[in-house]
This record gives C-alpha cells, structure tokens and sequence, in this order.
C-alpha cells in the first residue's frame, strides 16, 4: 500500500529538519549560559560574599565554566577569600583573580598587618564572641570585648596565640555574669563558604599552616585529607576545623609522614 504525501508535508520536512538540527546547536549553548548564571549567583550569593565582602566591589563572570574576577576590595585576605569561595564551586572550570587591592597594604608582620589576620582568622570561629576586639602593638596582641564564659575566653587566647607572627596575647575580655551555653552549629551555610573558611583558618593558625590539606565540603561535612607529623596535628586540624562556622561535622582523613 503506497502512502501519498501533499505537496504540503513534503515541502514541510525540510523545515521540521532545519527546526531540529538548530534546536540541537542551541541546547549545548543554552545548557552553558545557564550554567554560567548559576555560577555568578551562587557566588554573588553566597555566605562569604555577602557576610564578609559585601563592601567590596567585585564583579564576577562566567563563561563556559571560566571565571573571572574584577573590581577592588580591600584586603589581600578578601581577594584570596573571593577566589577561593568561587573556585569551591563545583561547575567552576578555573578563576582569573583580577581583583585590585584599594590603598596601600601594610608590610607583612606589621602591626597593621598582625590586627587584619587575627580579625580574620577569629572571625570565622563560631566558639569566639562575636564582639571580640582586637588591638596589635609591637606584634602583642590585646583582646577586649565580651566572653559568653571563661572557656571561651580562654579559646580565644588559644587561638590568637596560635596565628603566625603573634607574640604574646593579652586577653582582657569579660565575662558576661550569666554564662550562657555551648554554640550551637547555627544557620545553614553553603558549601563553598564552608571550604573556604576551614582552608583560611588552617593557613592563619601557626600550628596548622604548613599543611598541605586538602578540604571538601558537602552538606556541611567537612572532609580532611593531606599529611602532618604526628597525631596531635592532625587532631588540631580537625578541632579547628569543627569550629568553623556553619561547619556540621569533619571527617578527618589525615595521616601521619
């Protein structure tokens, strides 16, 4: 049986085909536009971008996975902090930091430079008051402020005296007369926040910046891998990293050289 087409259908196949051959050209395109957008926002939105460097001024973009960073903050510890936050990304291929320091940068182990690395470094510790005040002289580092209690007064001793180029600490933090509980794991925080936060925590602290560990992020667990000298590293390794805020809990998988 002979099926006889109208000149109709057969002057339509060759439309139907055009029409799907460029629908097939276009889906890749679209797939990486919209994969491109989902990078940019992600980290526009993310908890270190709006927490830590919303006063900054940076612009990213992405193309096919690549991004690039542009605009002016105003630390060296920001530009690291936003290009590390935006290669934690899992769709992002590779980061081109372009990112400009406003203003002059104090040398390093200044005093100026000492204060910007204790702030940060406390910063991201959700066991240390978030009023904790910080002063540096002559590399001696005074703490004022407020303490929930005396253990995290004396956390936040132990901290600051364990950050690279700190001479001595002076905490002269109160404590509040109504000693309140343990902190909790708190708000919900991205993955990619999370990583960056534990890998610069790490760096700030003497005991642990000369690692070479390699930190994951899923959900909120926190994954150590690398190598230290001994087992009470890599316990510091993962105790520090356990109080990095938004932190759930650490799967520490170091091992001793």
């Amino acid at each position: 049986m002979k099926v006889k087409m109208s000149k109709k259908a057969i002057y339509a196949i060759p439309v139907v085909i055009a029409a799907l051959t460029l629908l097939t050209i276009n889906l890749p395109v679209q797939a990486a536009t919209n994969t491109d957008s989902s990078i940019e926002s992600s980290a526009n939105e993310s908890h270190v971008f709006t927490k830590y460097l919303q006063d900054d001024d940076i612009k990213v973009q992405a193309k096919d996975g690549d991004v690039t960073l542009t605009g002016s903050v105003a630390t060296e510890s920001h530009k690291s902090m936003a290009g590390e936050t935006v290669s934690n990304l899992s769709e992002v291929k590779s980061v081109d930091n372009q990112l400009e320091i406003k203003g002059e940068q104090p040398s390093r182990m200044s005093d100026a430079w000492l204060l910007t690395k204790v702030k940060t470094t406390l910063l991201f510790h959700r066991s240390v008051s978030a009023t904790t005040k910080v002063d540096v002289k002559d590399g001696i580092v005074t703490l004022g402020g407020a303490a929930d209690n005396q253990a995290q007064k004396a956390l936040t001793t132990e901290y600051a005296t364990d950050i690279d180029g700190v001479k001595d600490v002076r905490n002269e933090m109160t404590v509040a007369k109504s000693s309140k509980g343990t902190q909790t794991v708190g708000d919900k925080i991205d993955d990619a926040s999370i990583t960056t936060m534990v890998k610069m925590t790490l760096l700030g602290h003497r005991s642990t910046s000369a690692f070479k560990t390699s930190v994951t992020t899923n959900d909120g667990v926190v994954t150590l891998s690398g190598k230290a000298d001994n087992a009470a590293e890599i316990a510091l390794a993962g105790k520090l990293a356990n109080d990095v805020n938004g932190v759930q809990s650490v799967k520490n998988n170091m091992t001793i050289i």
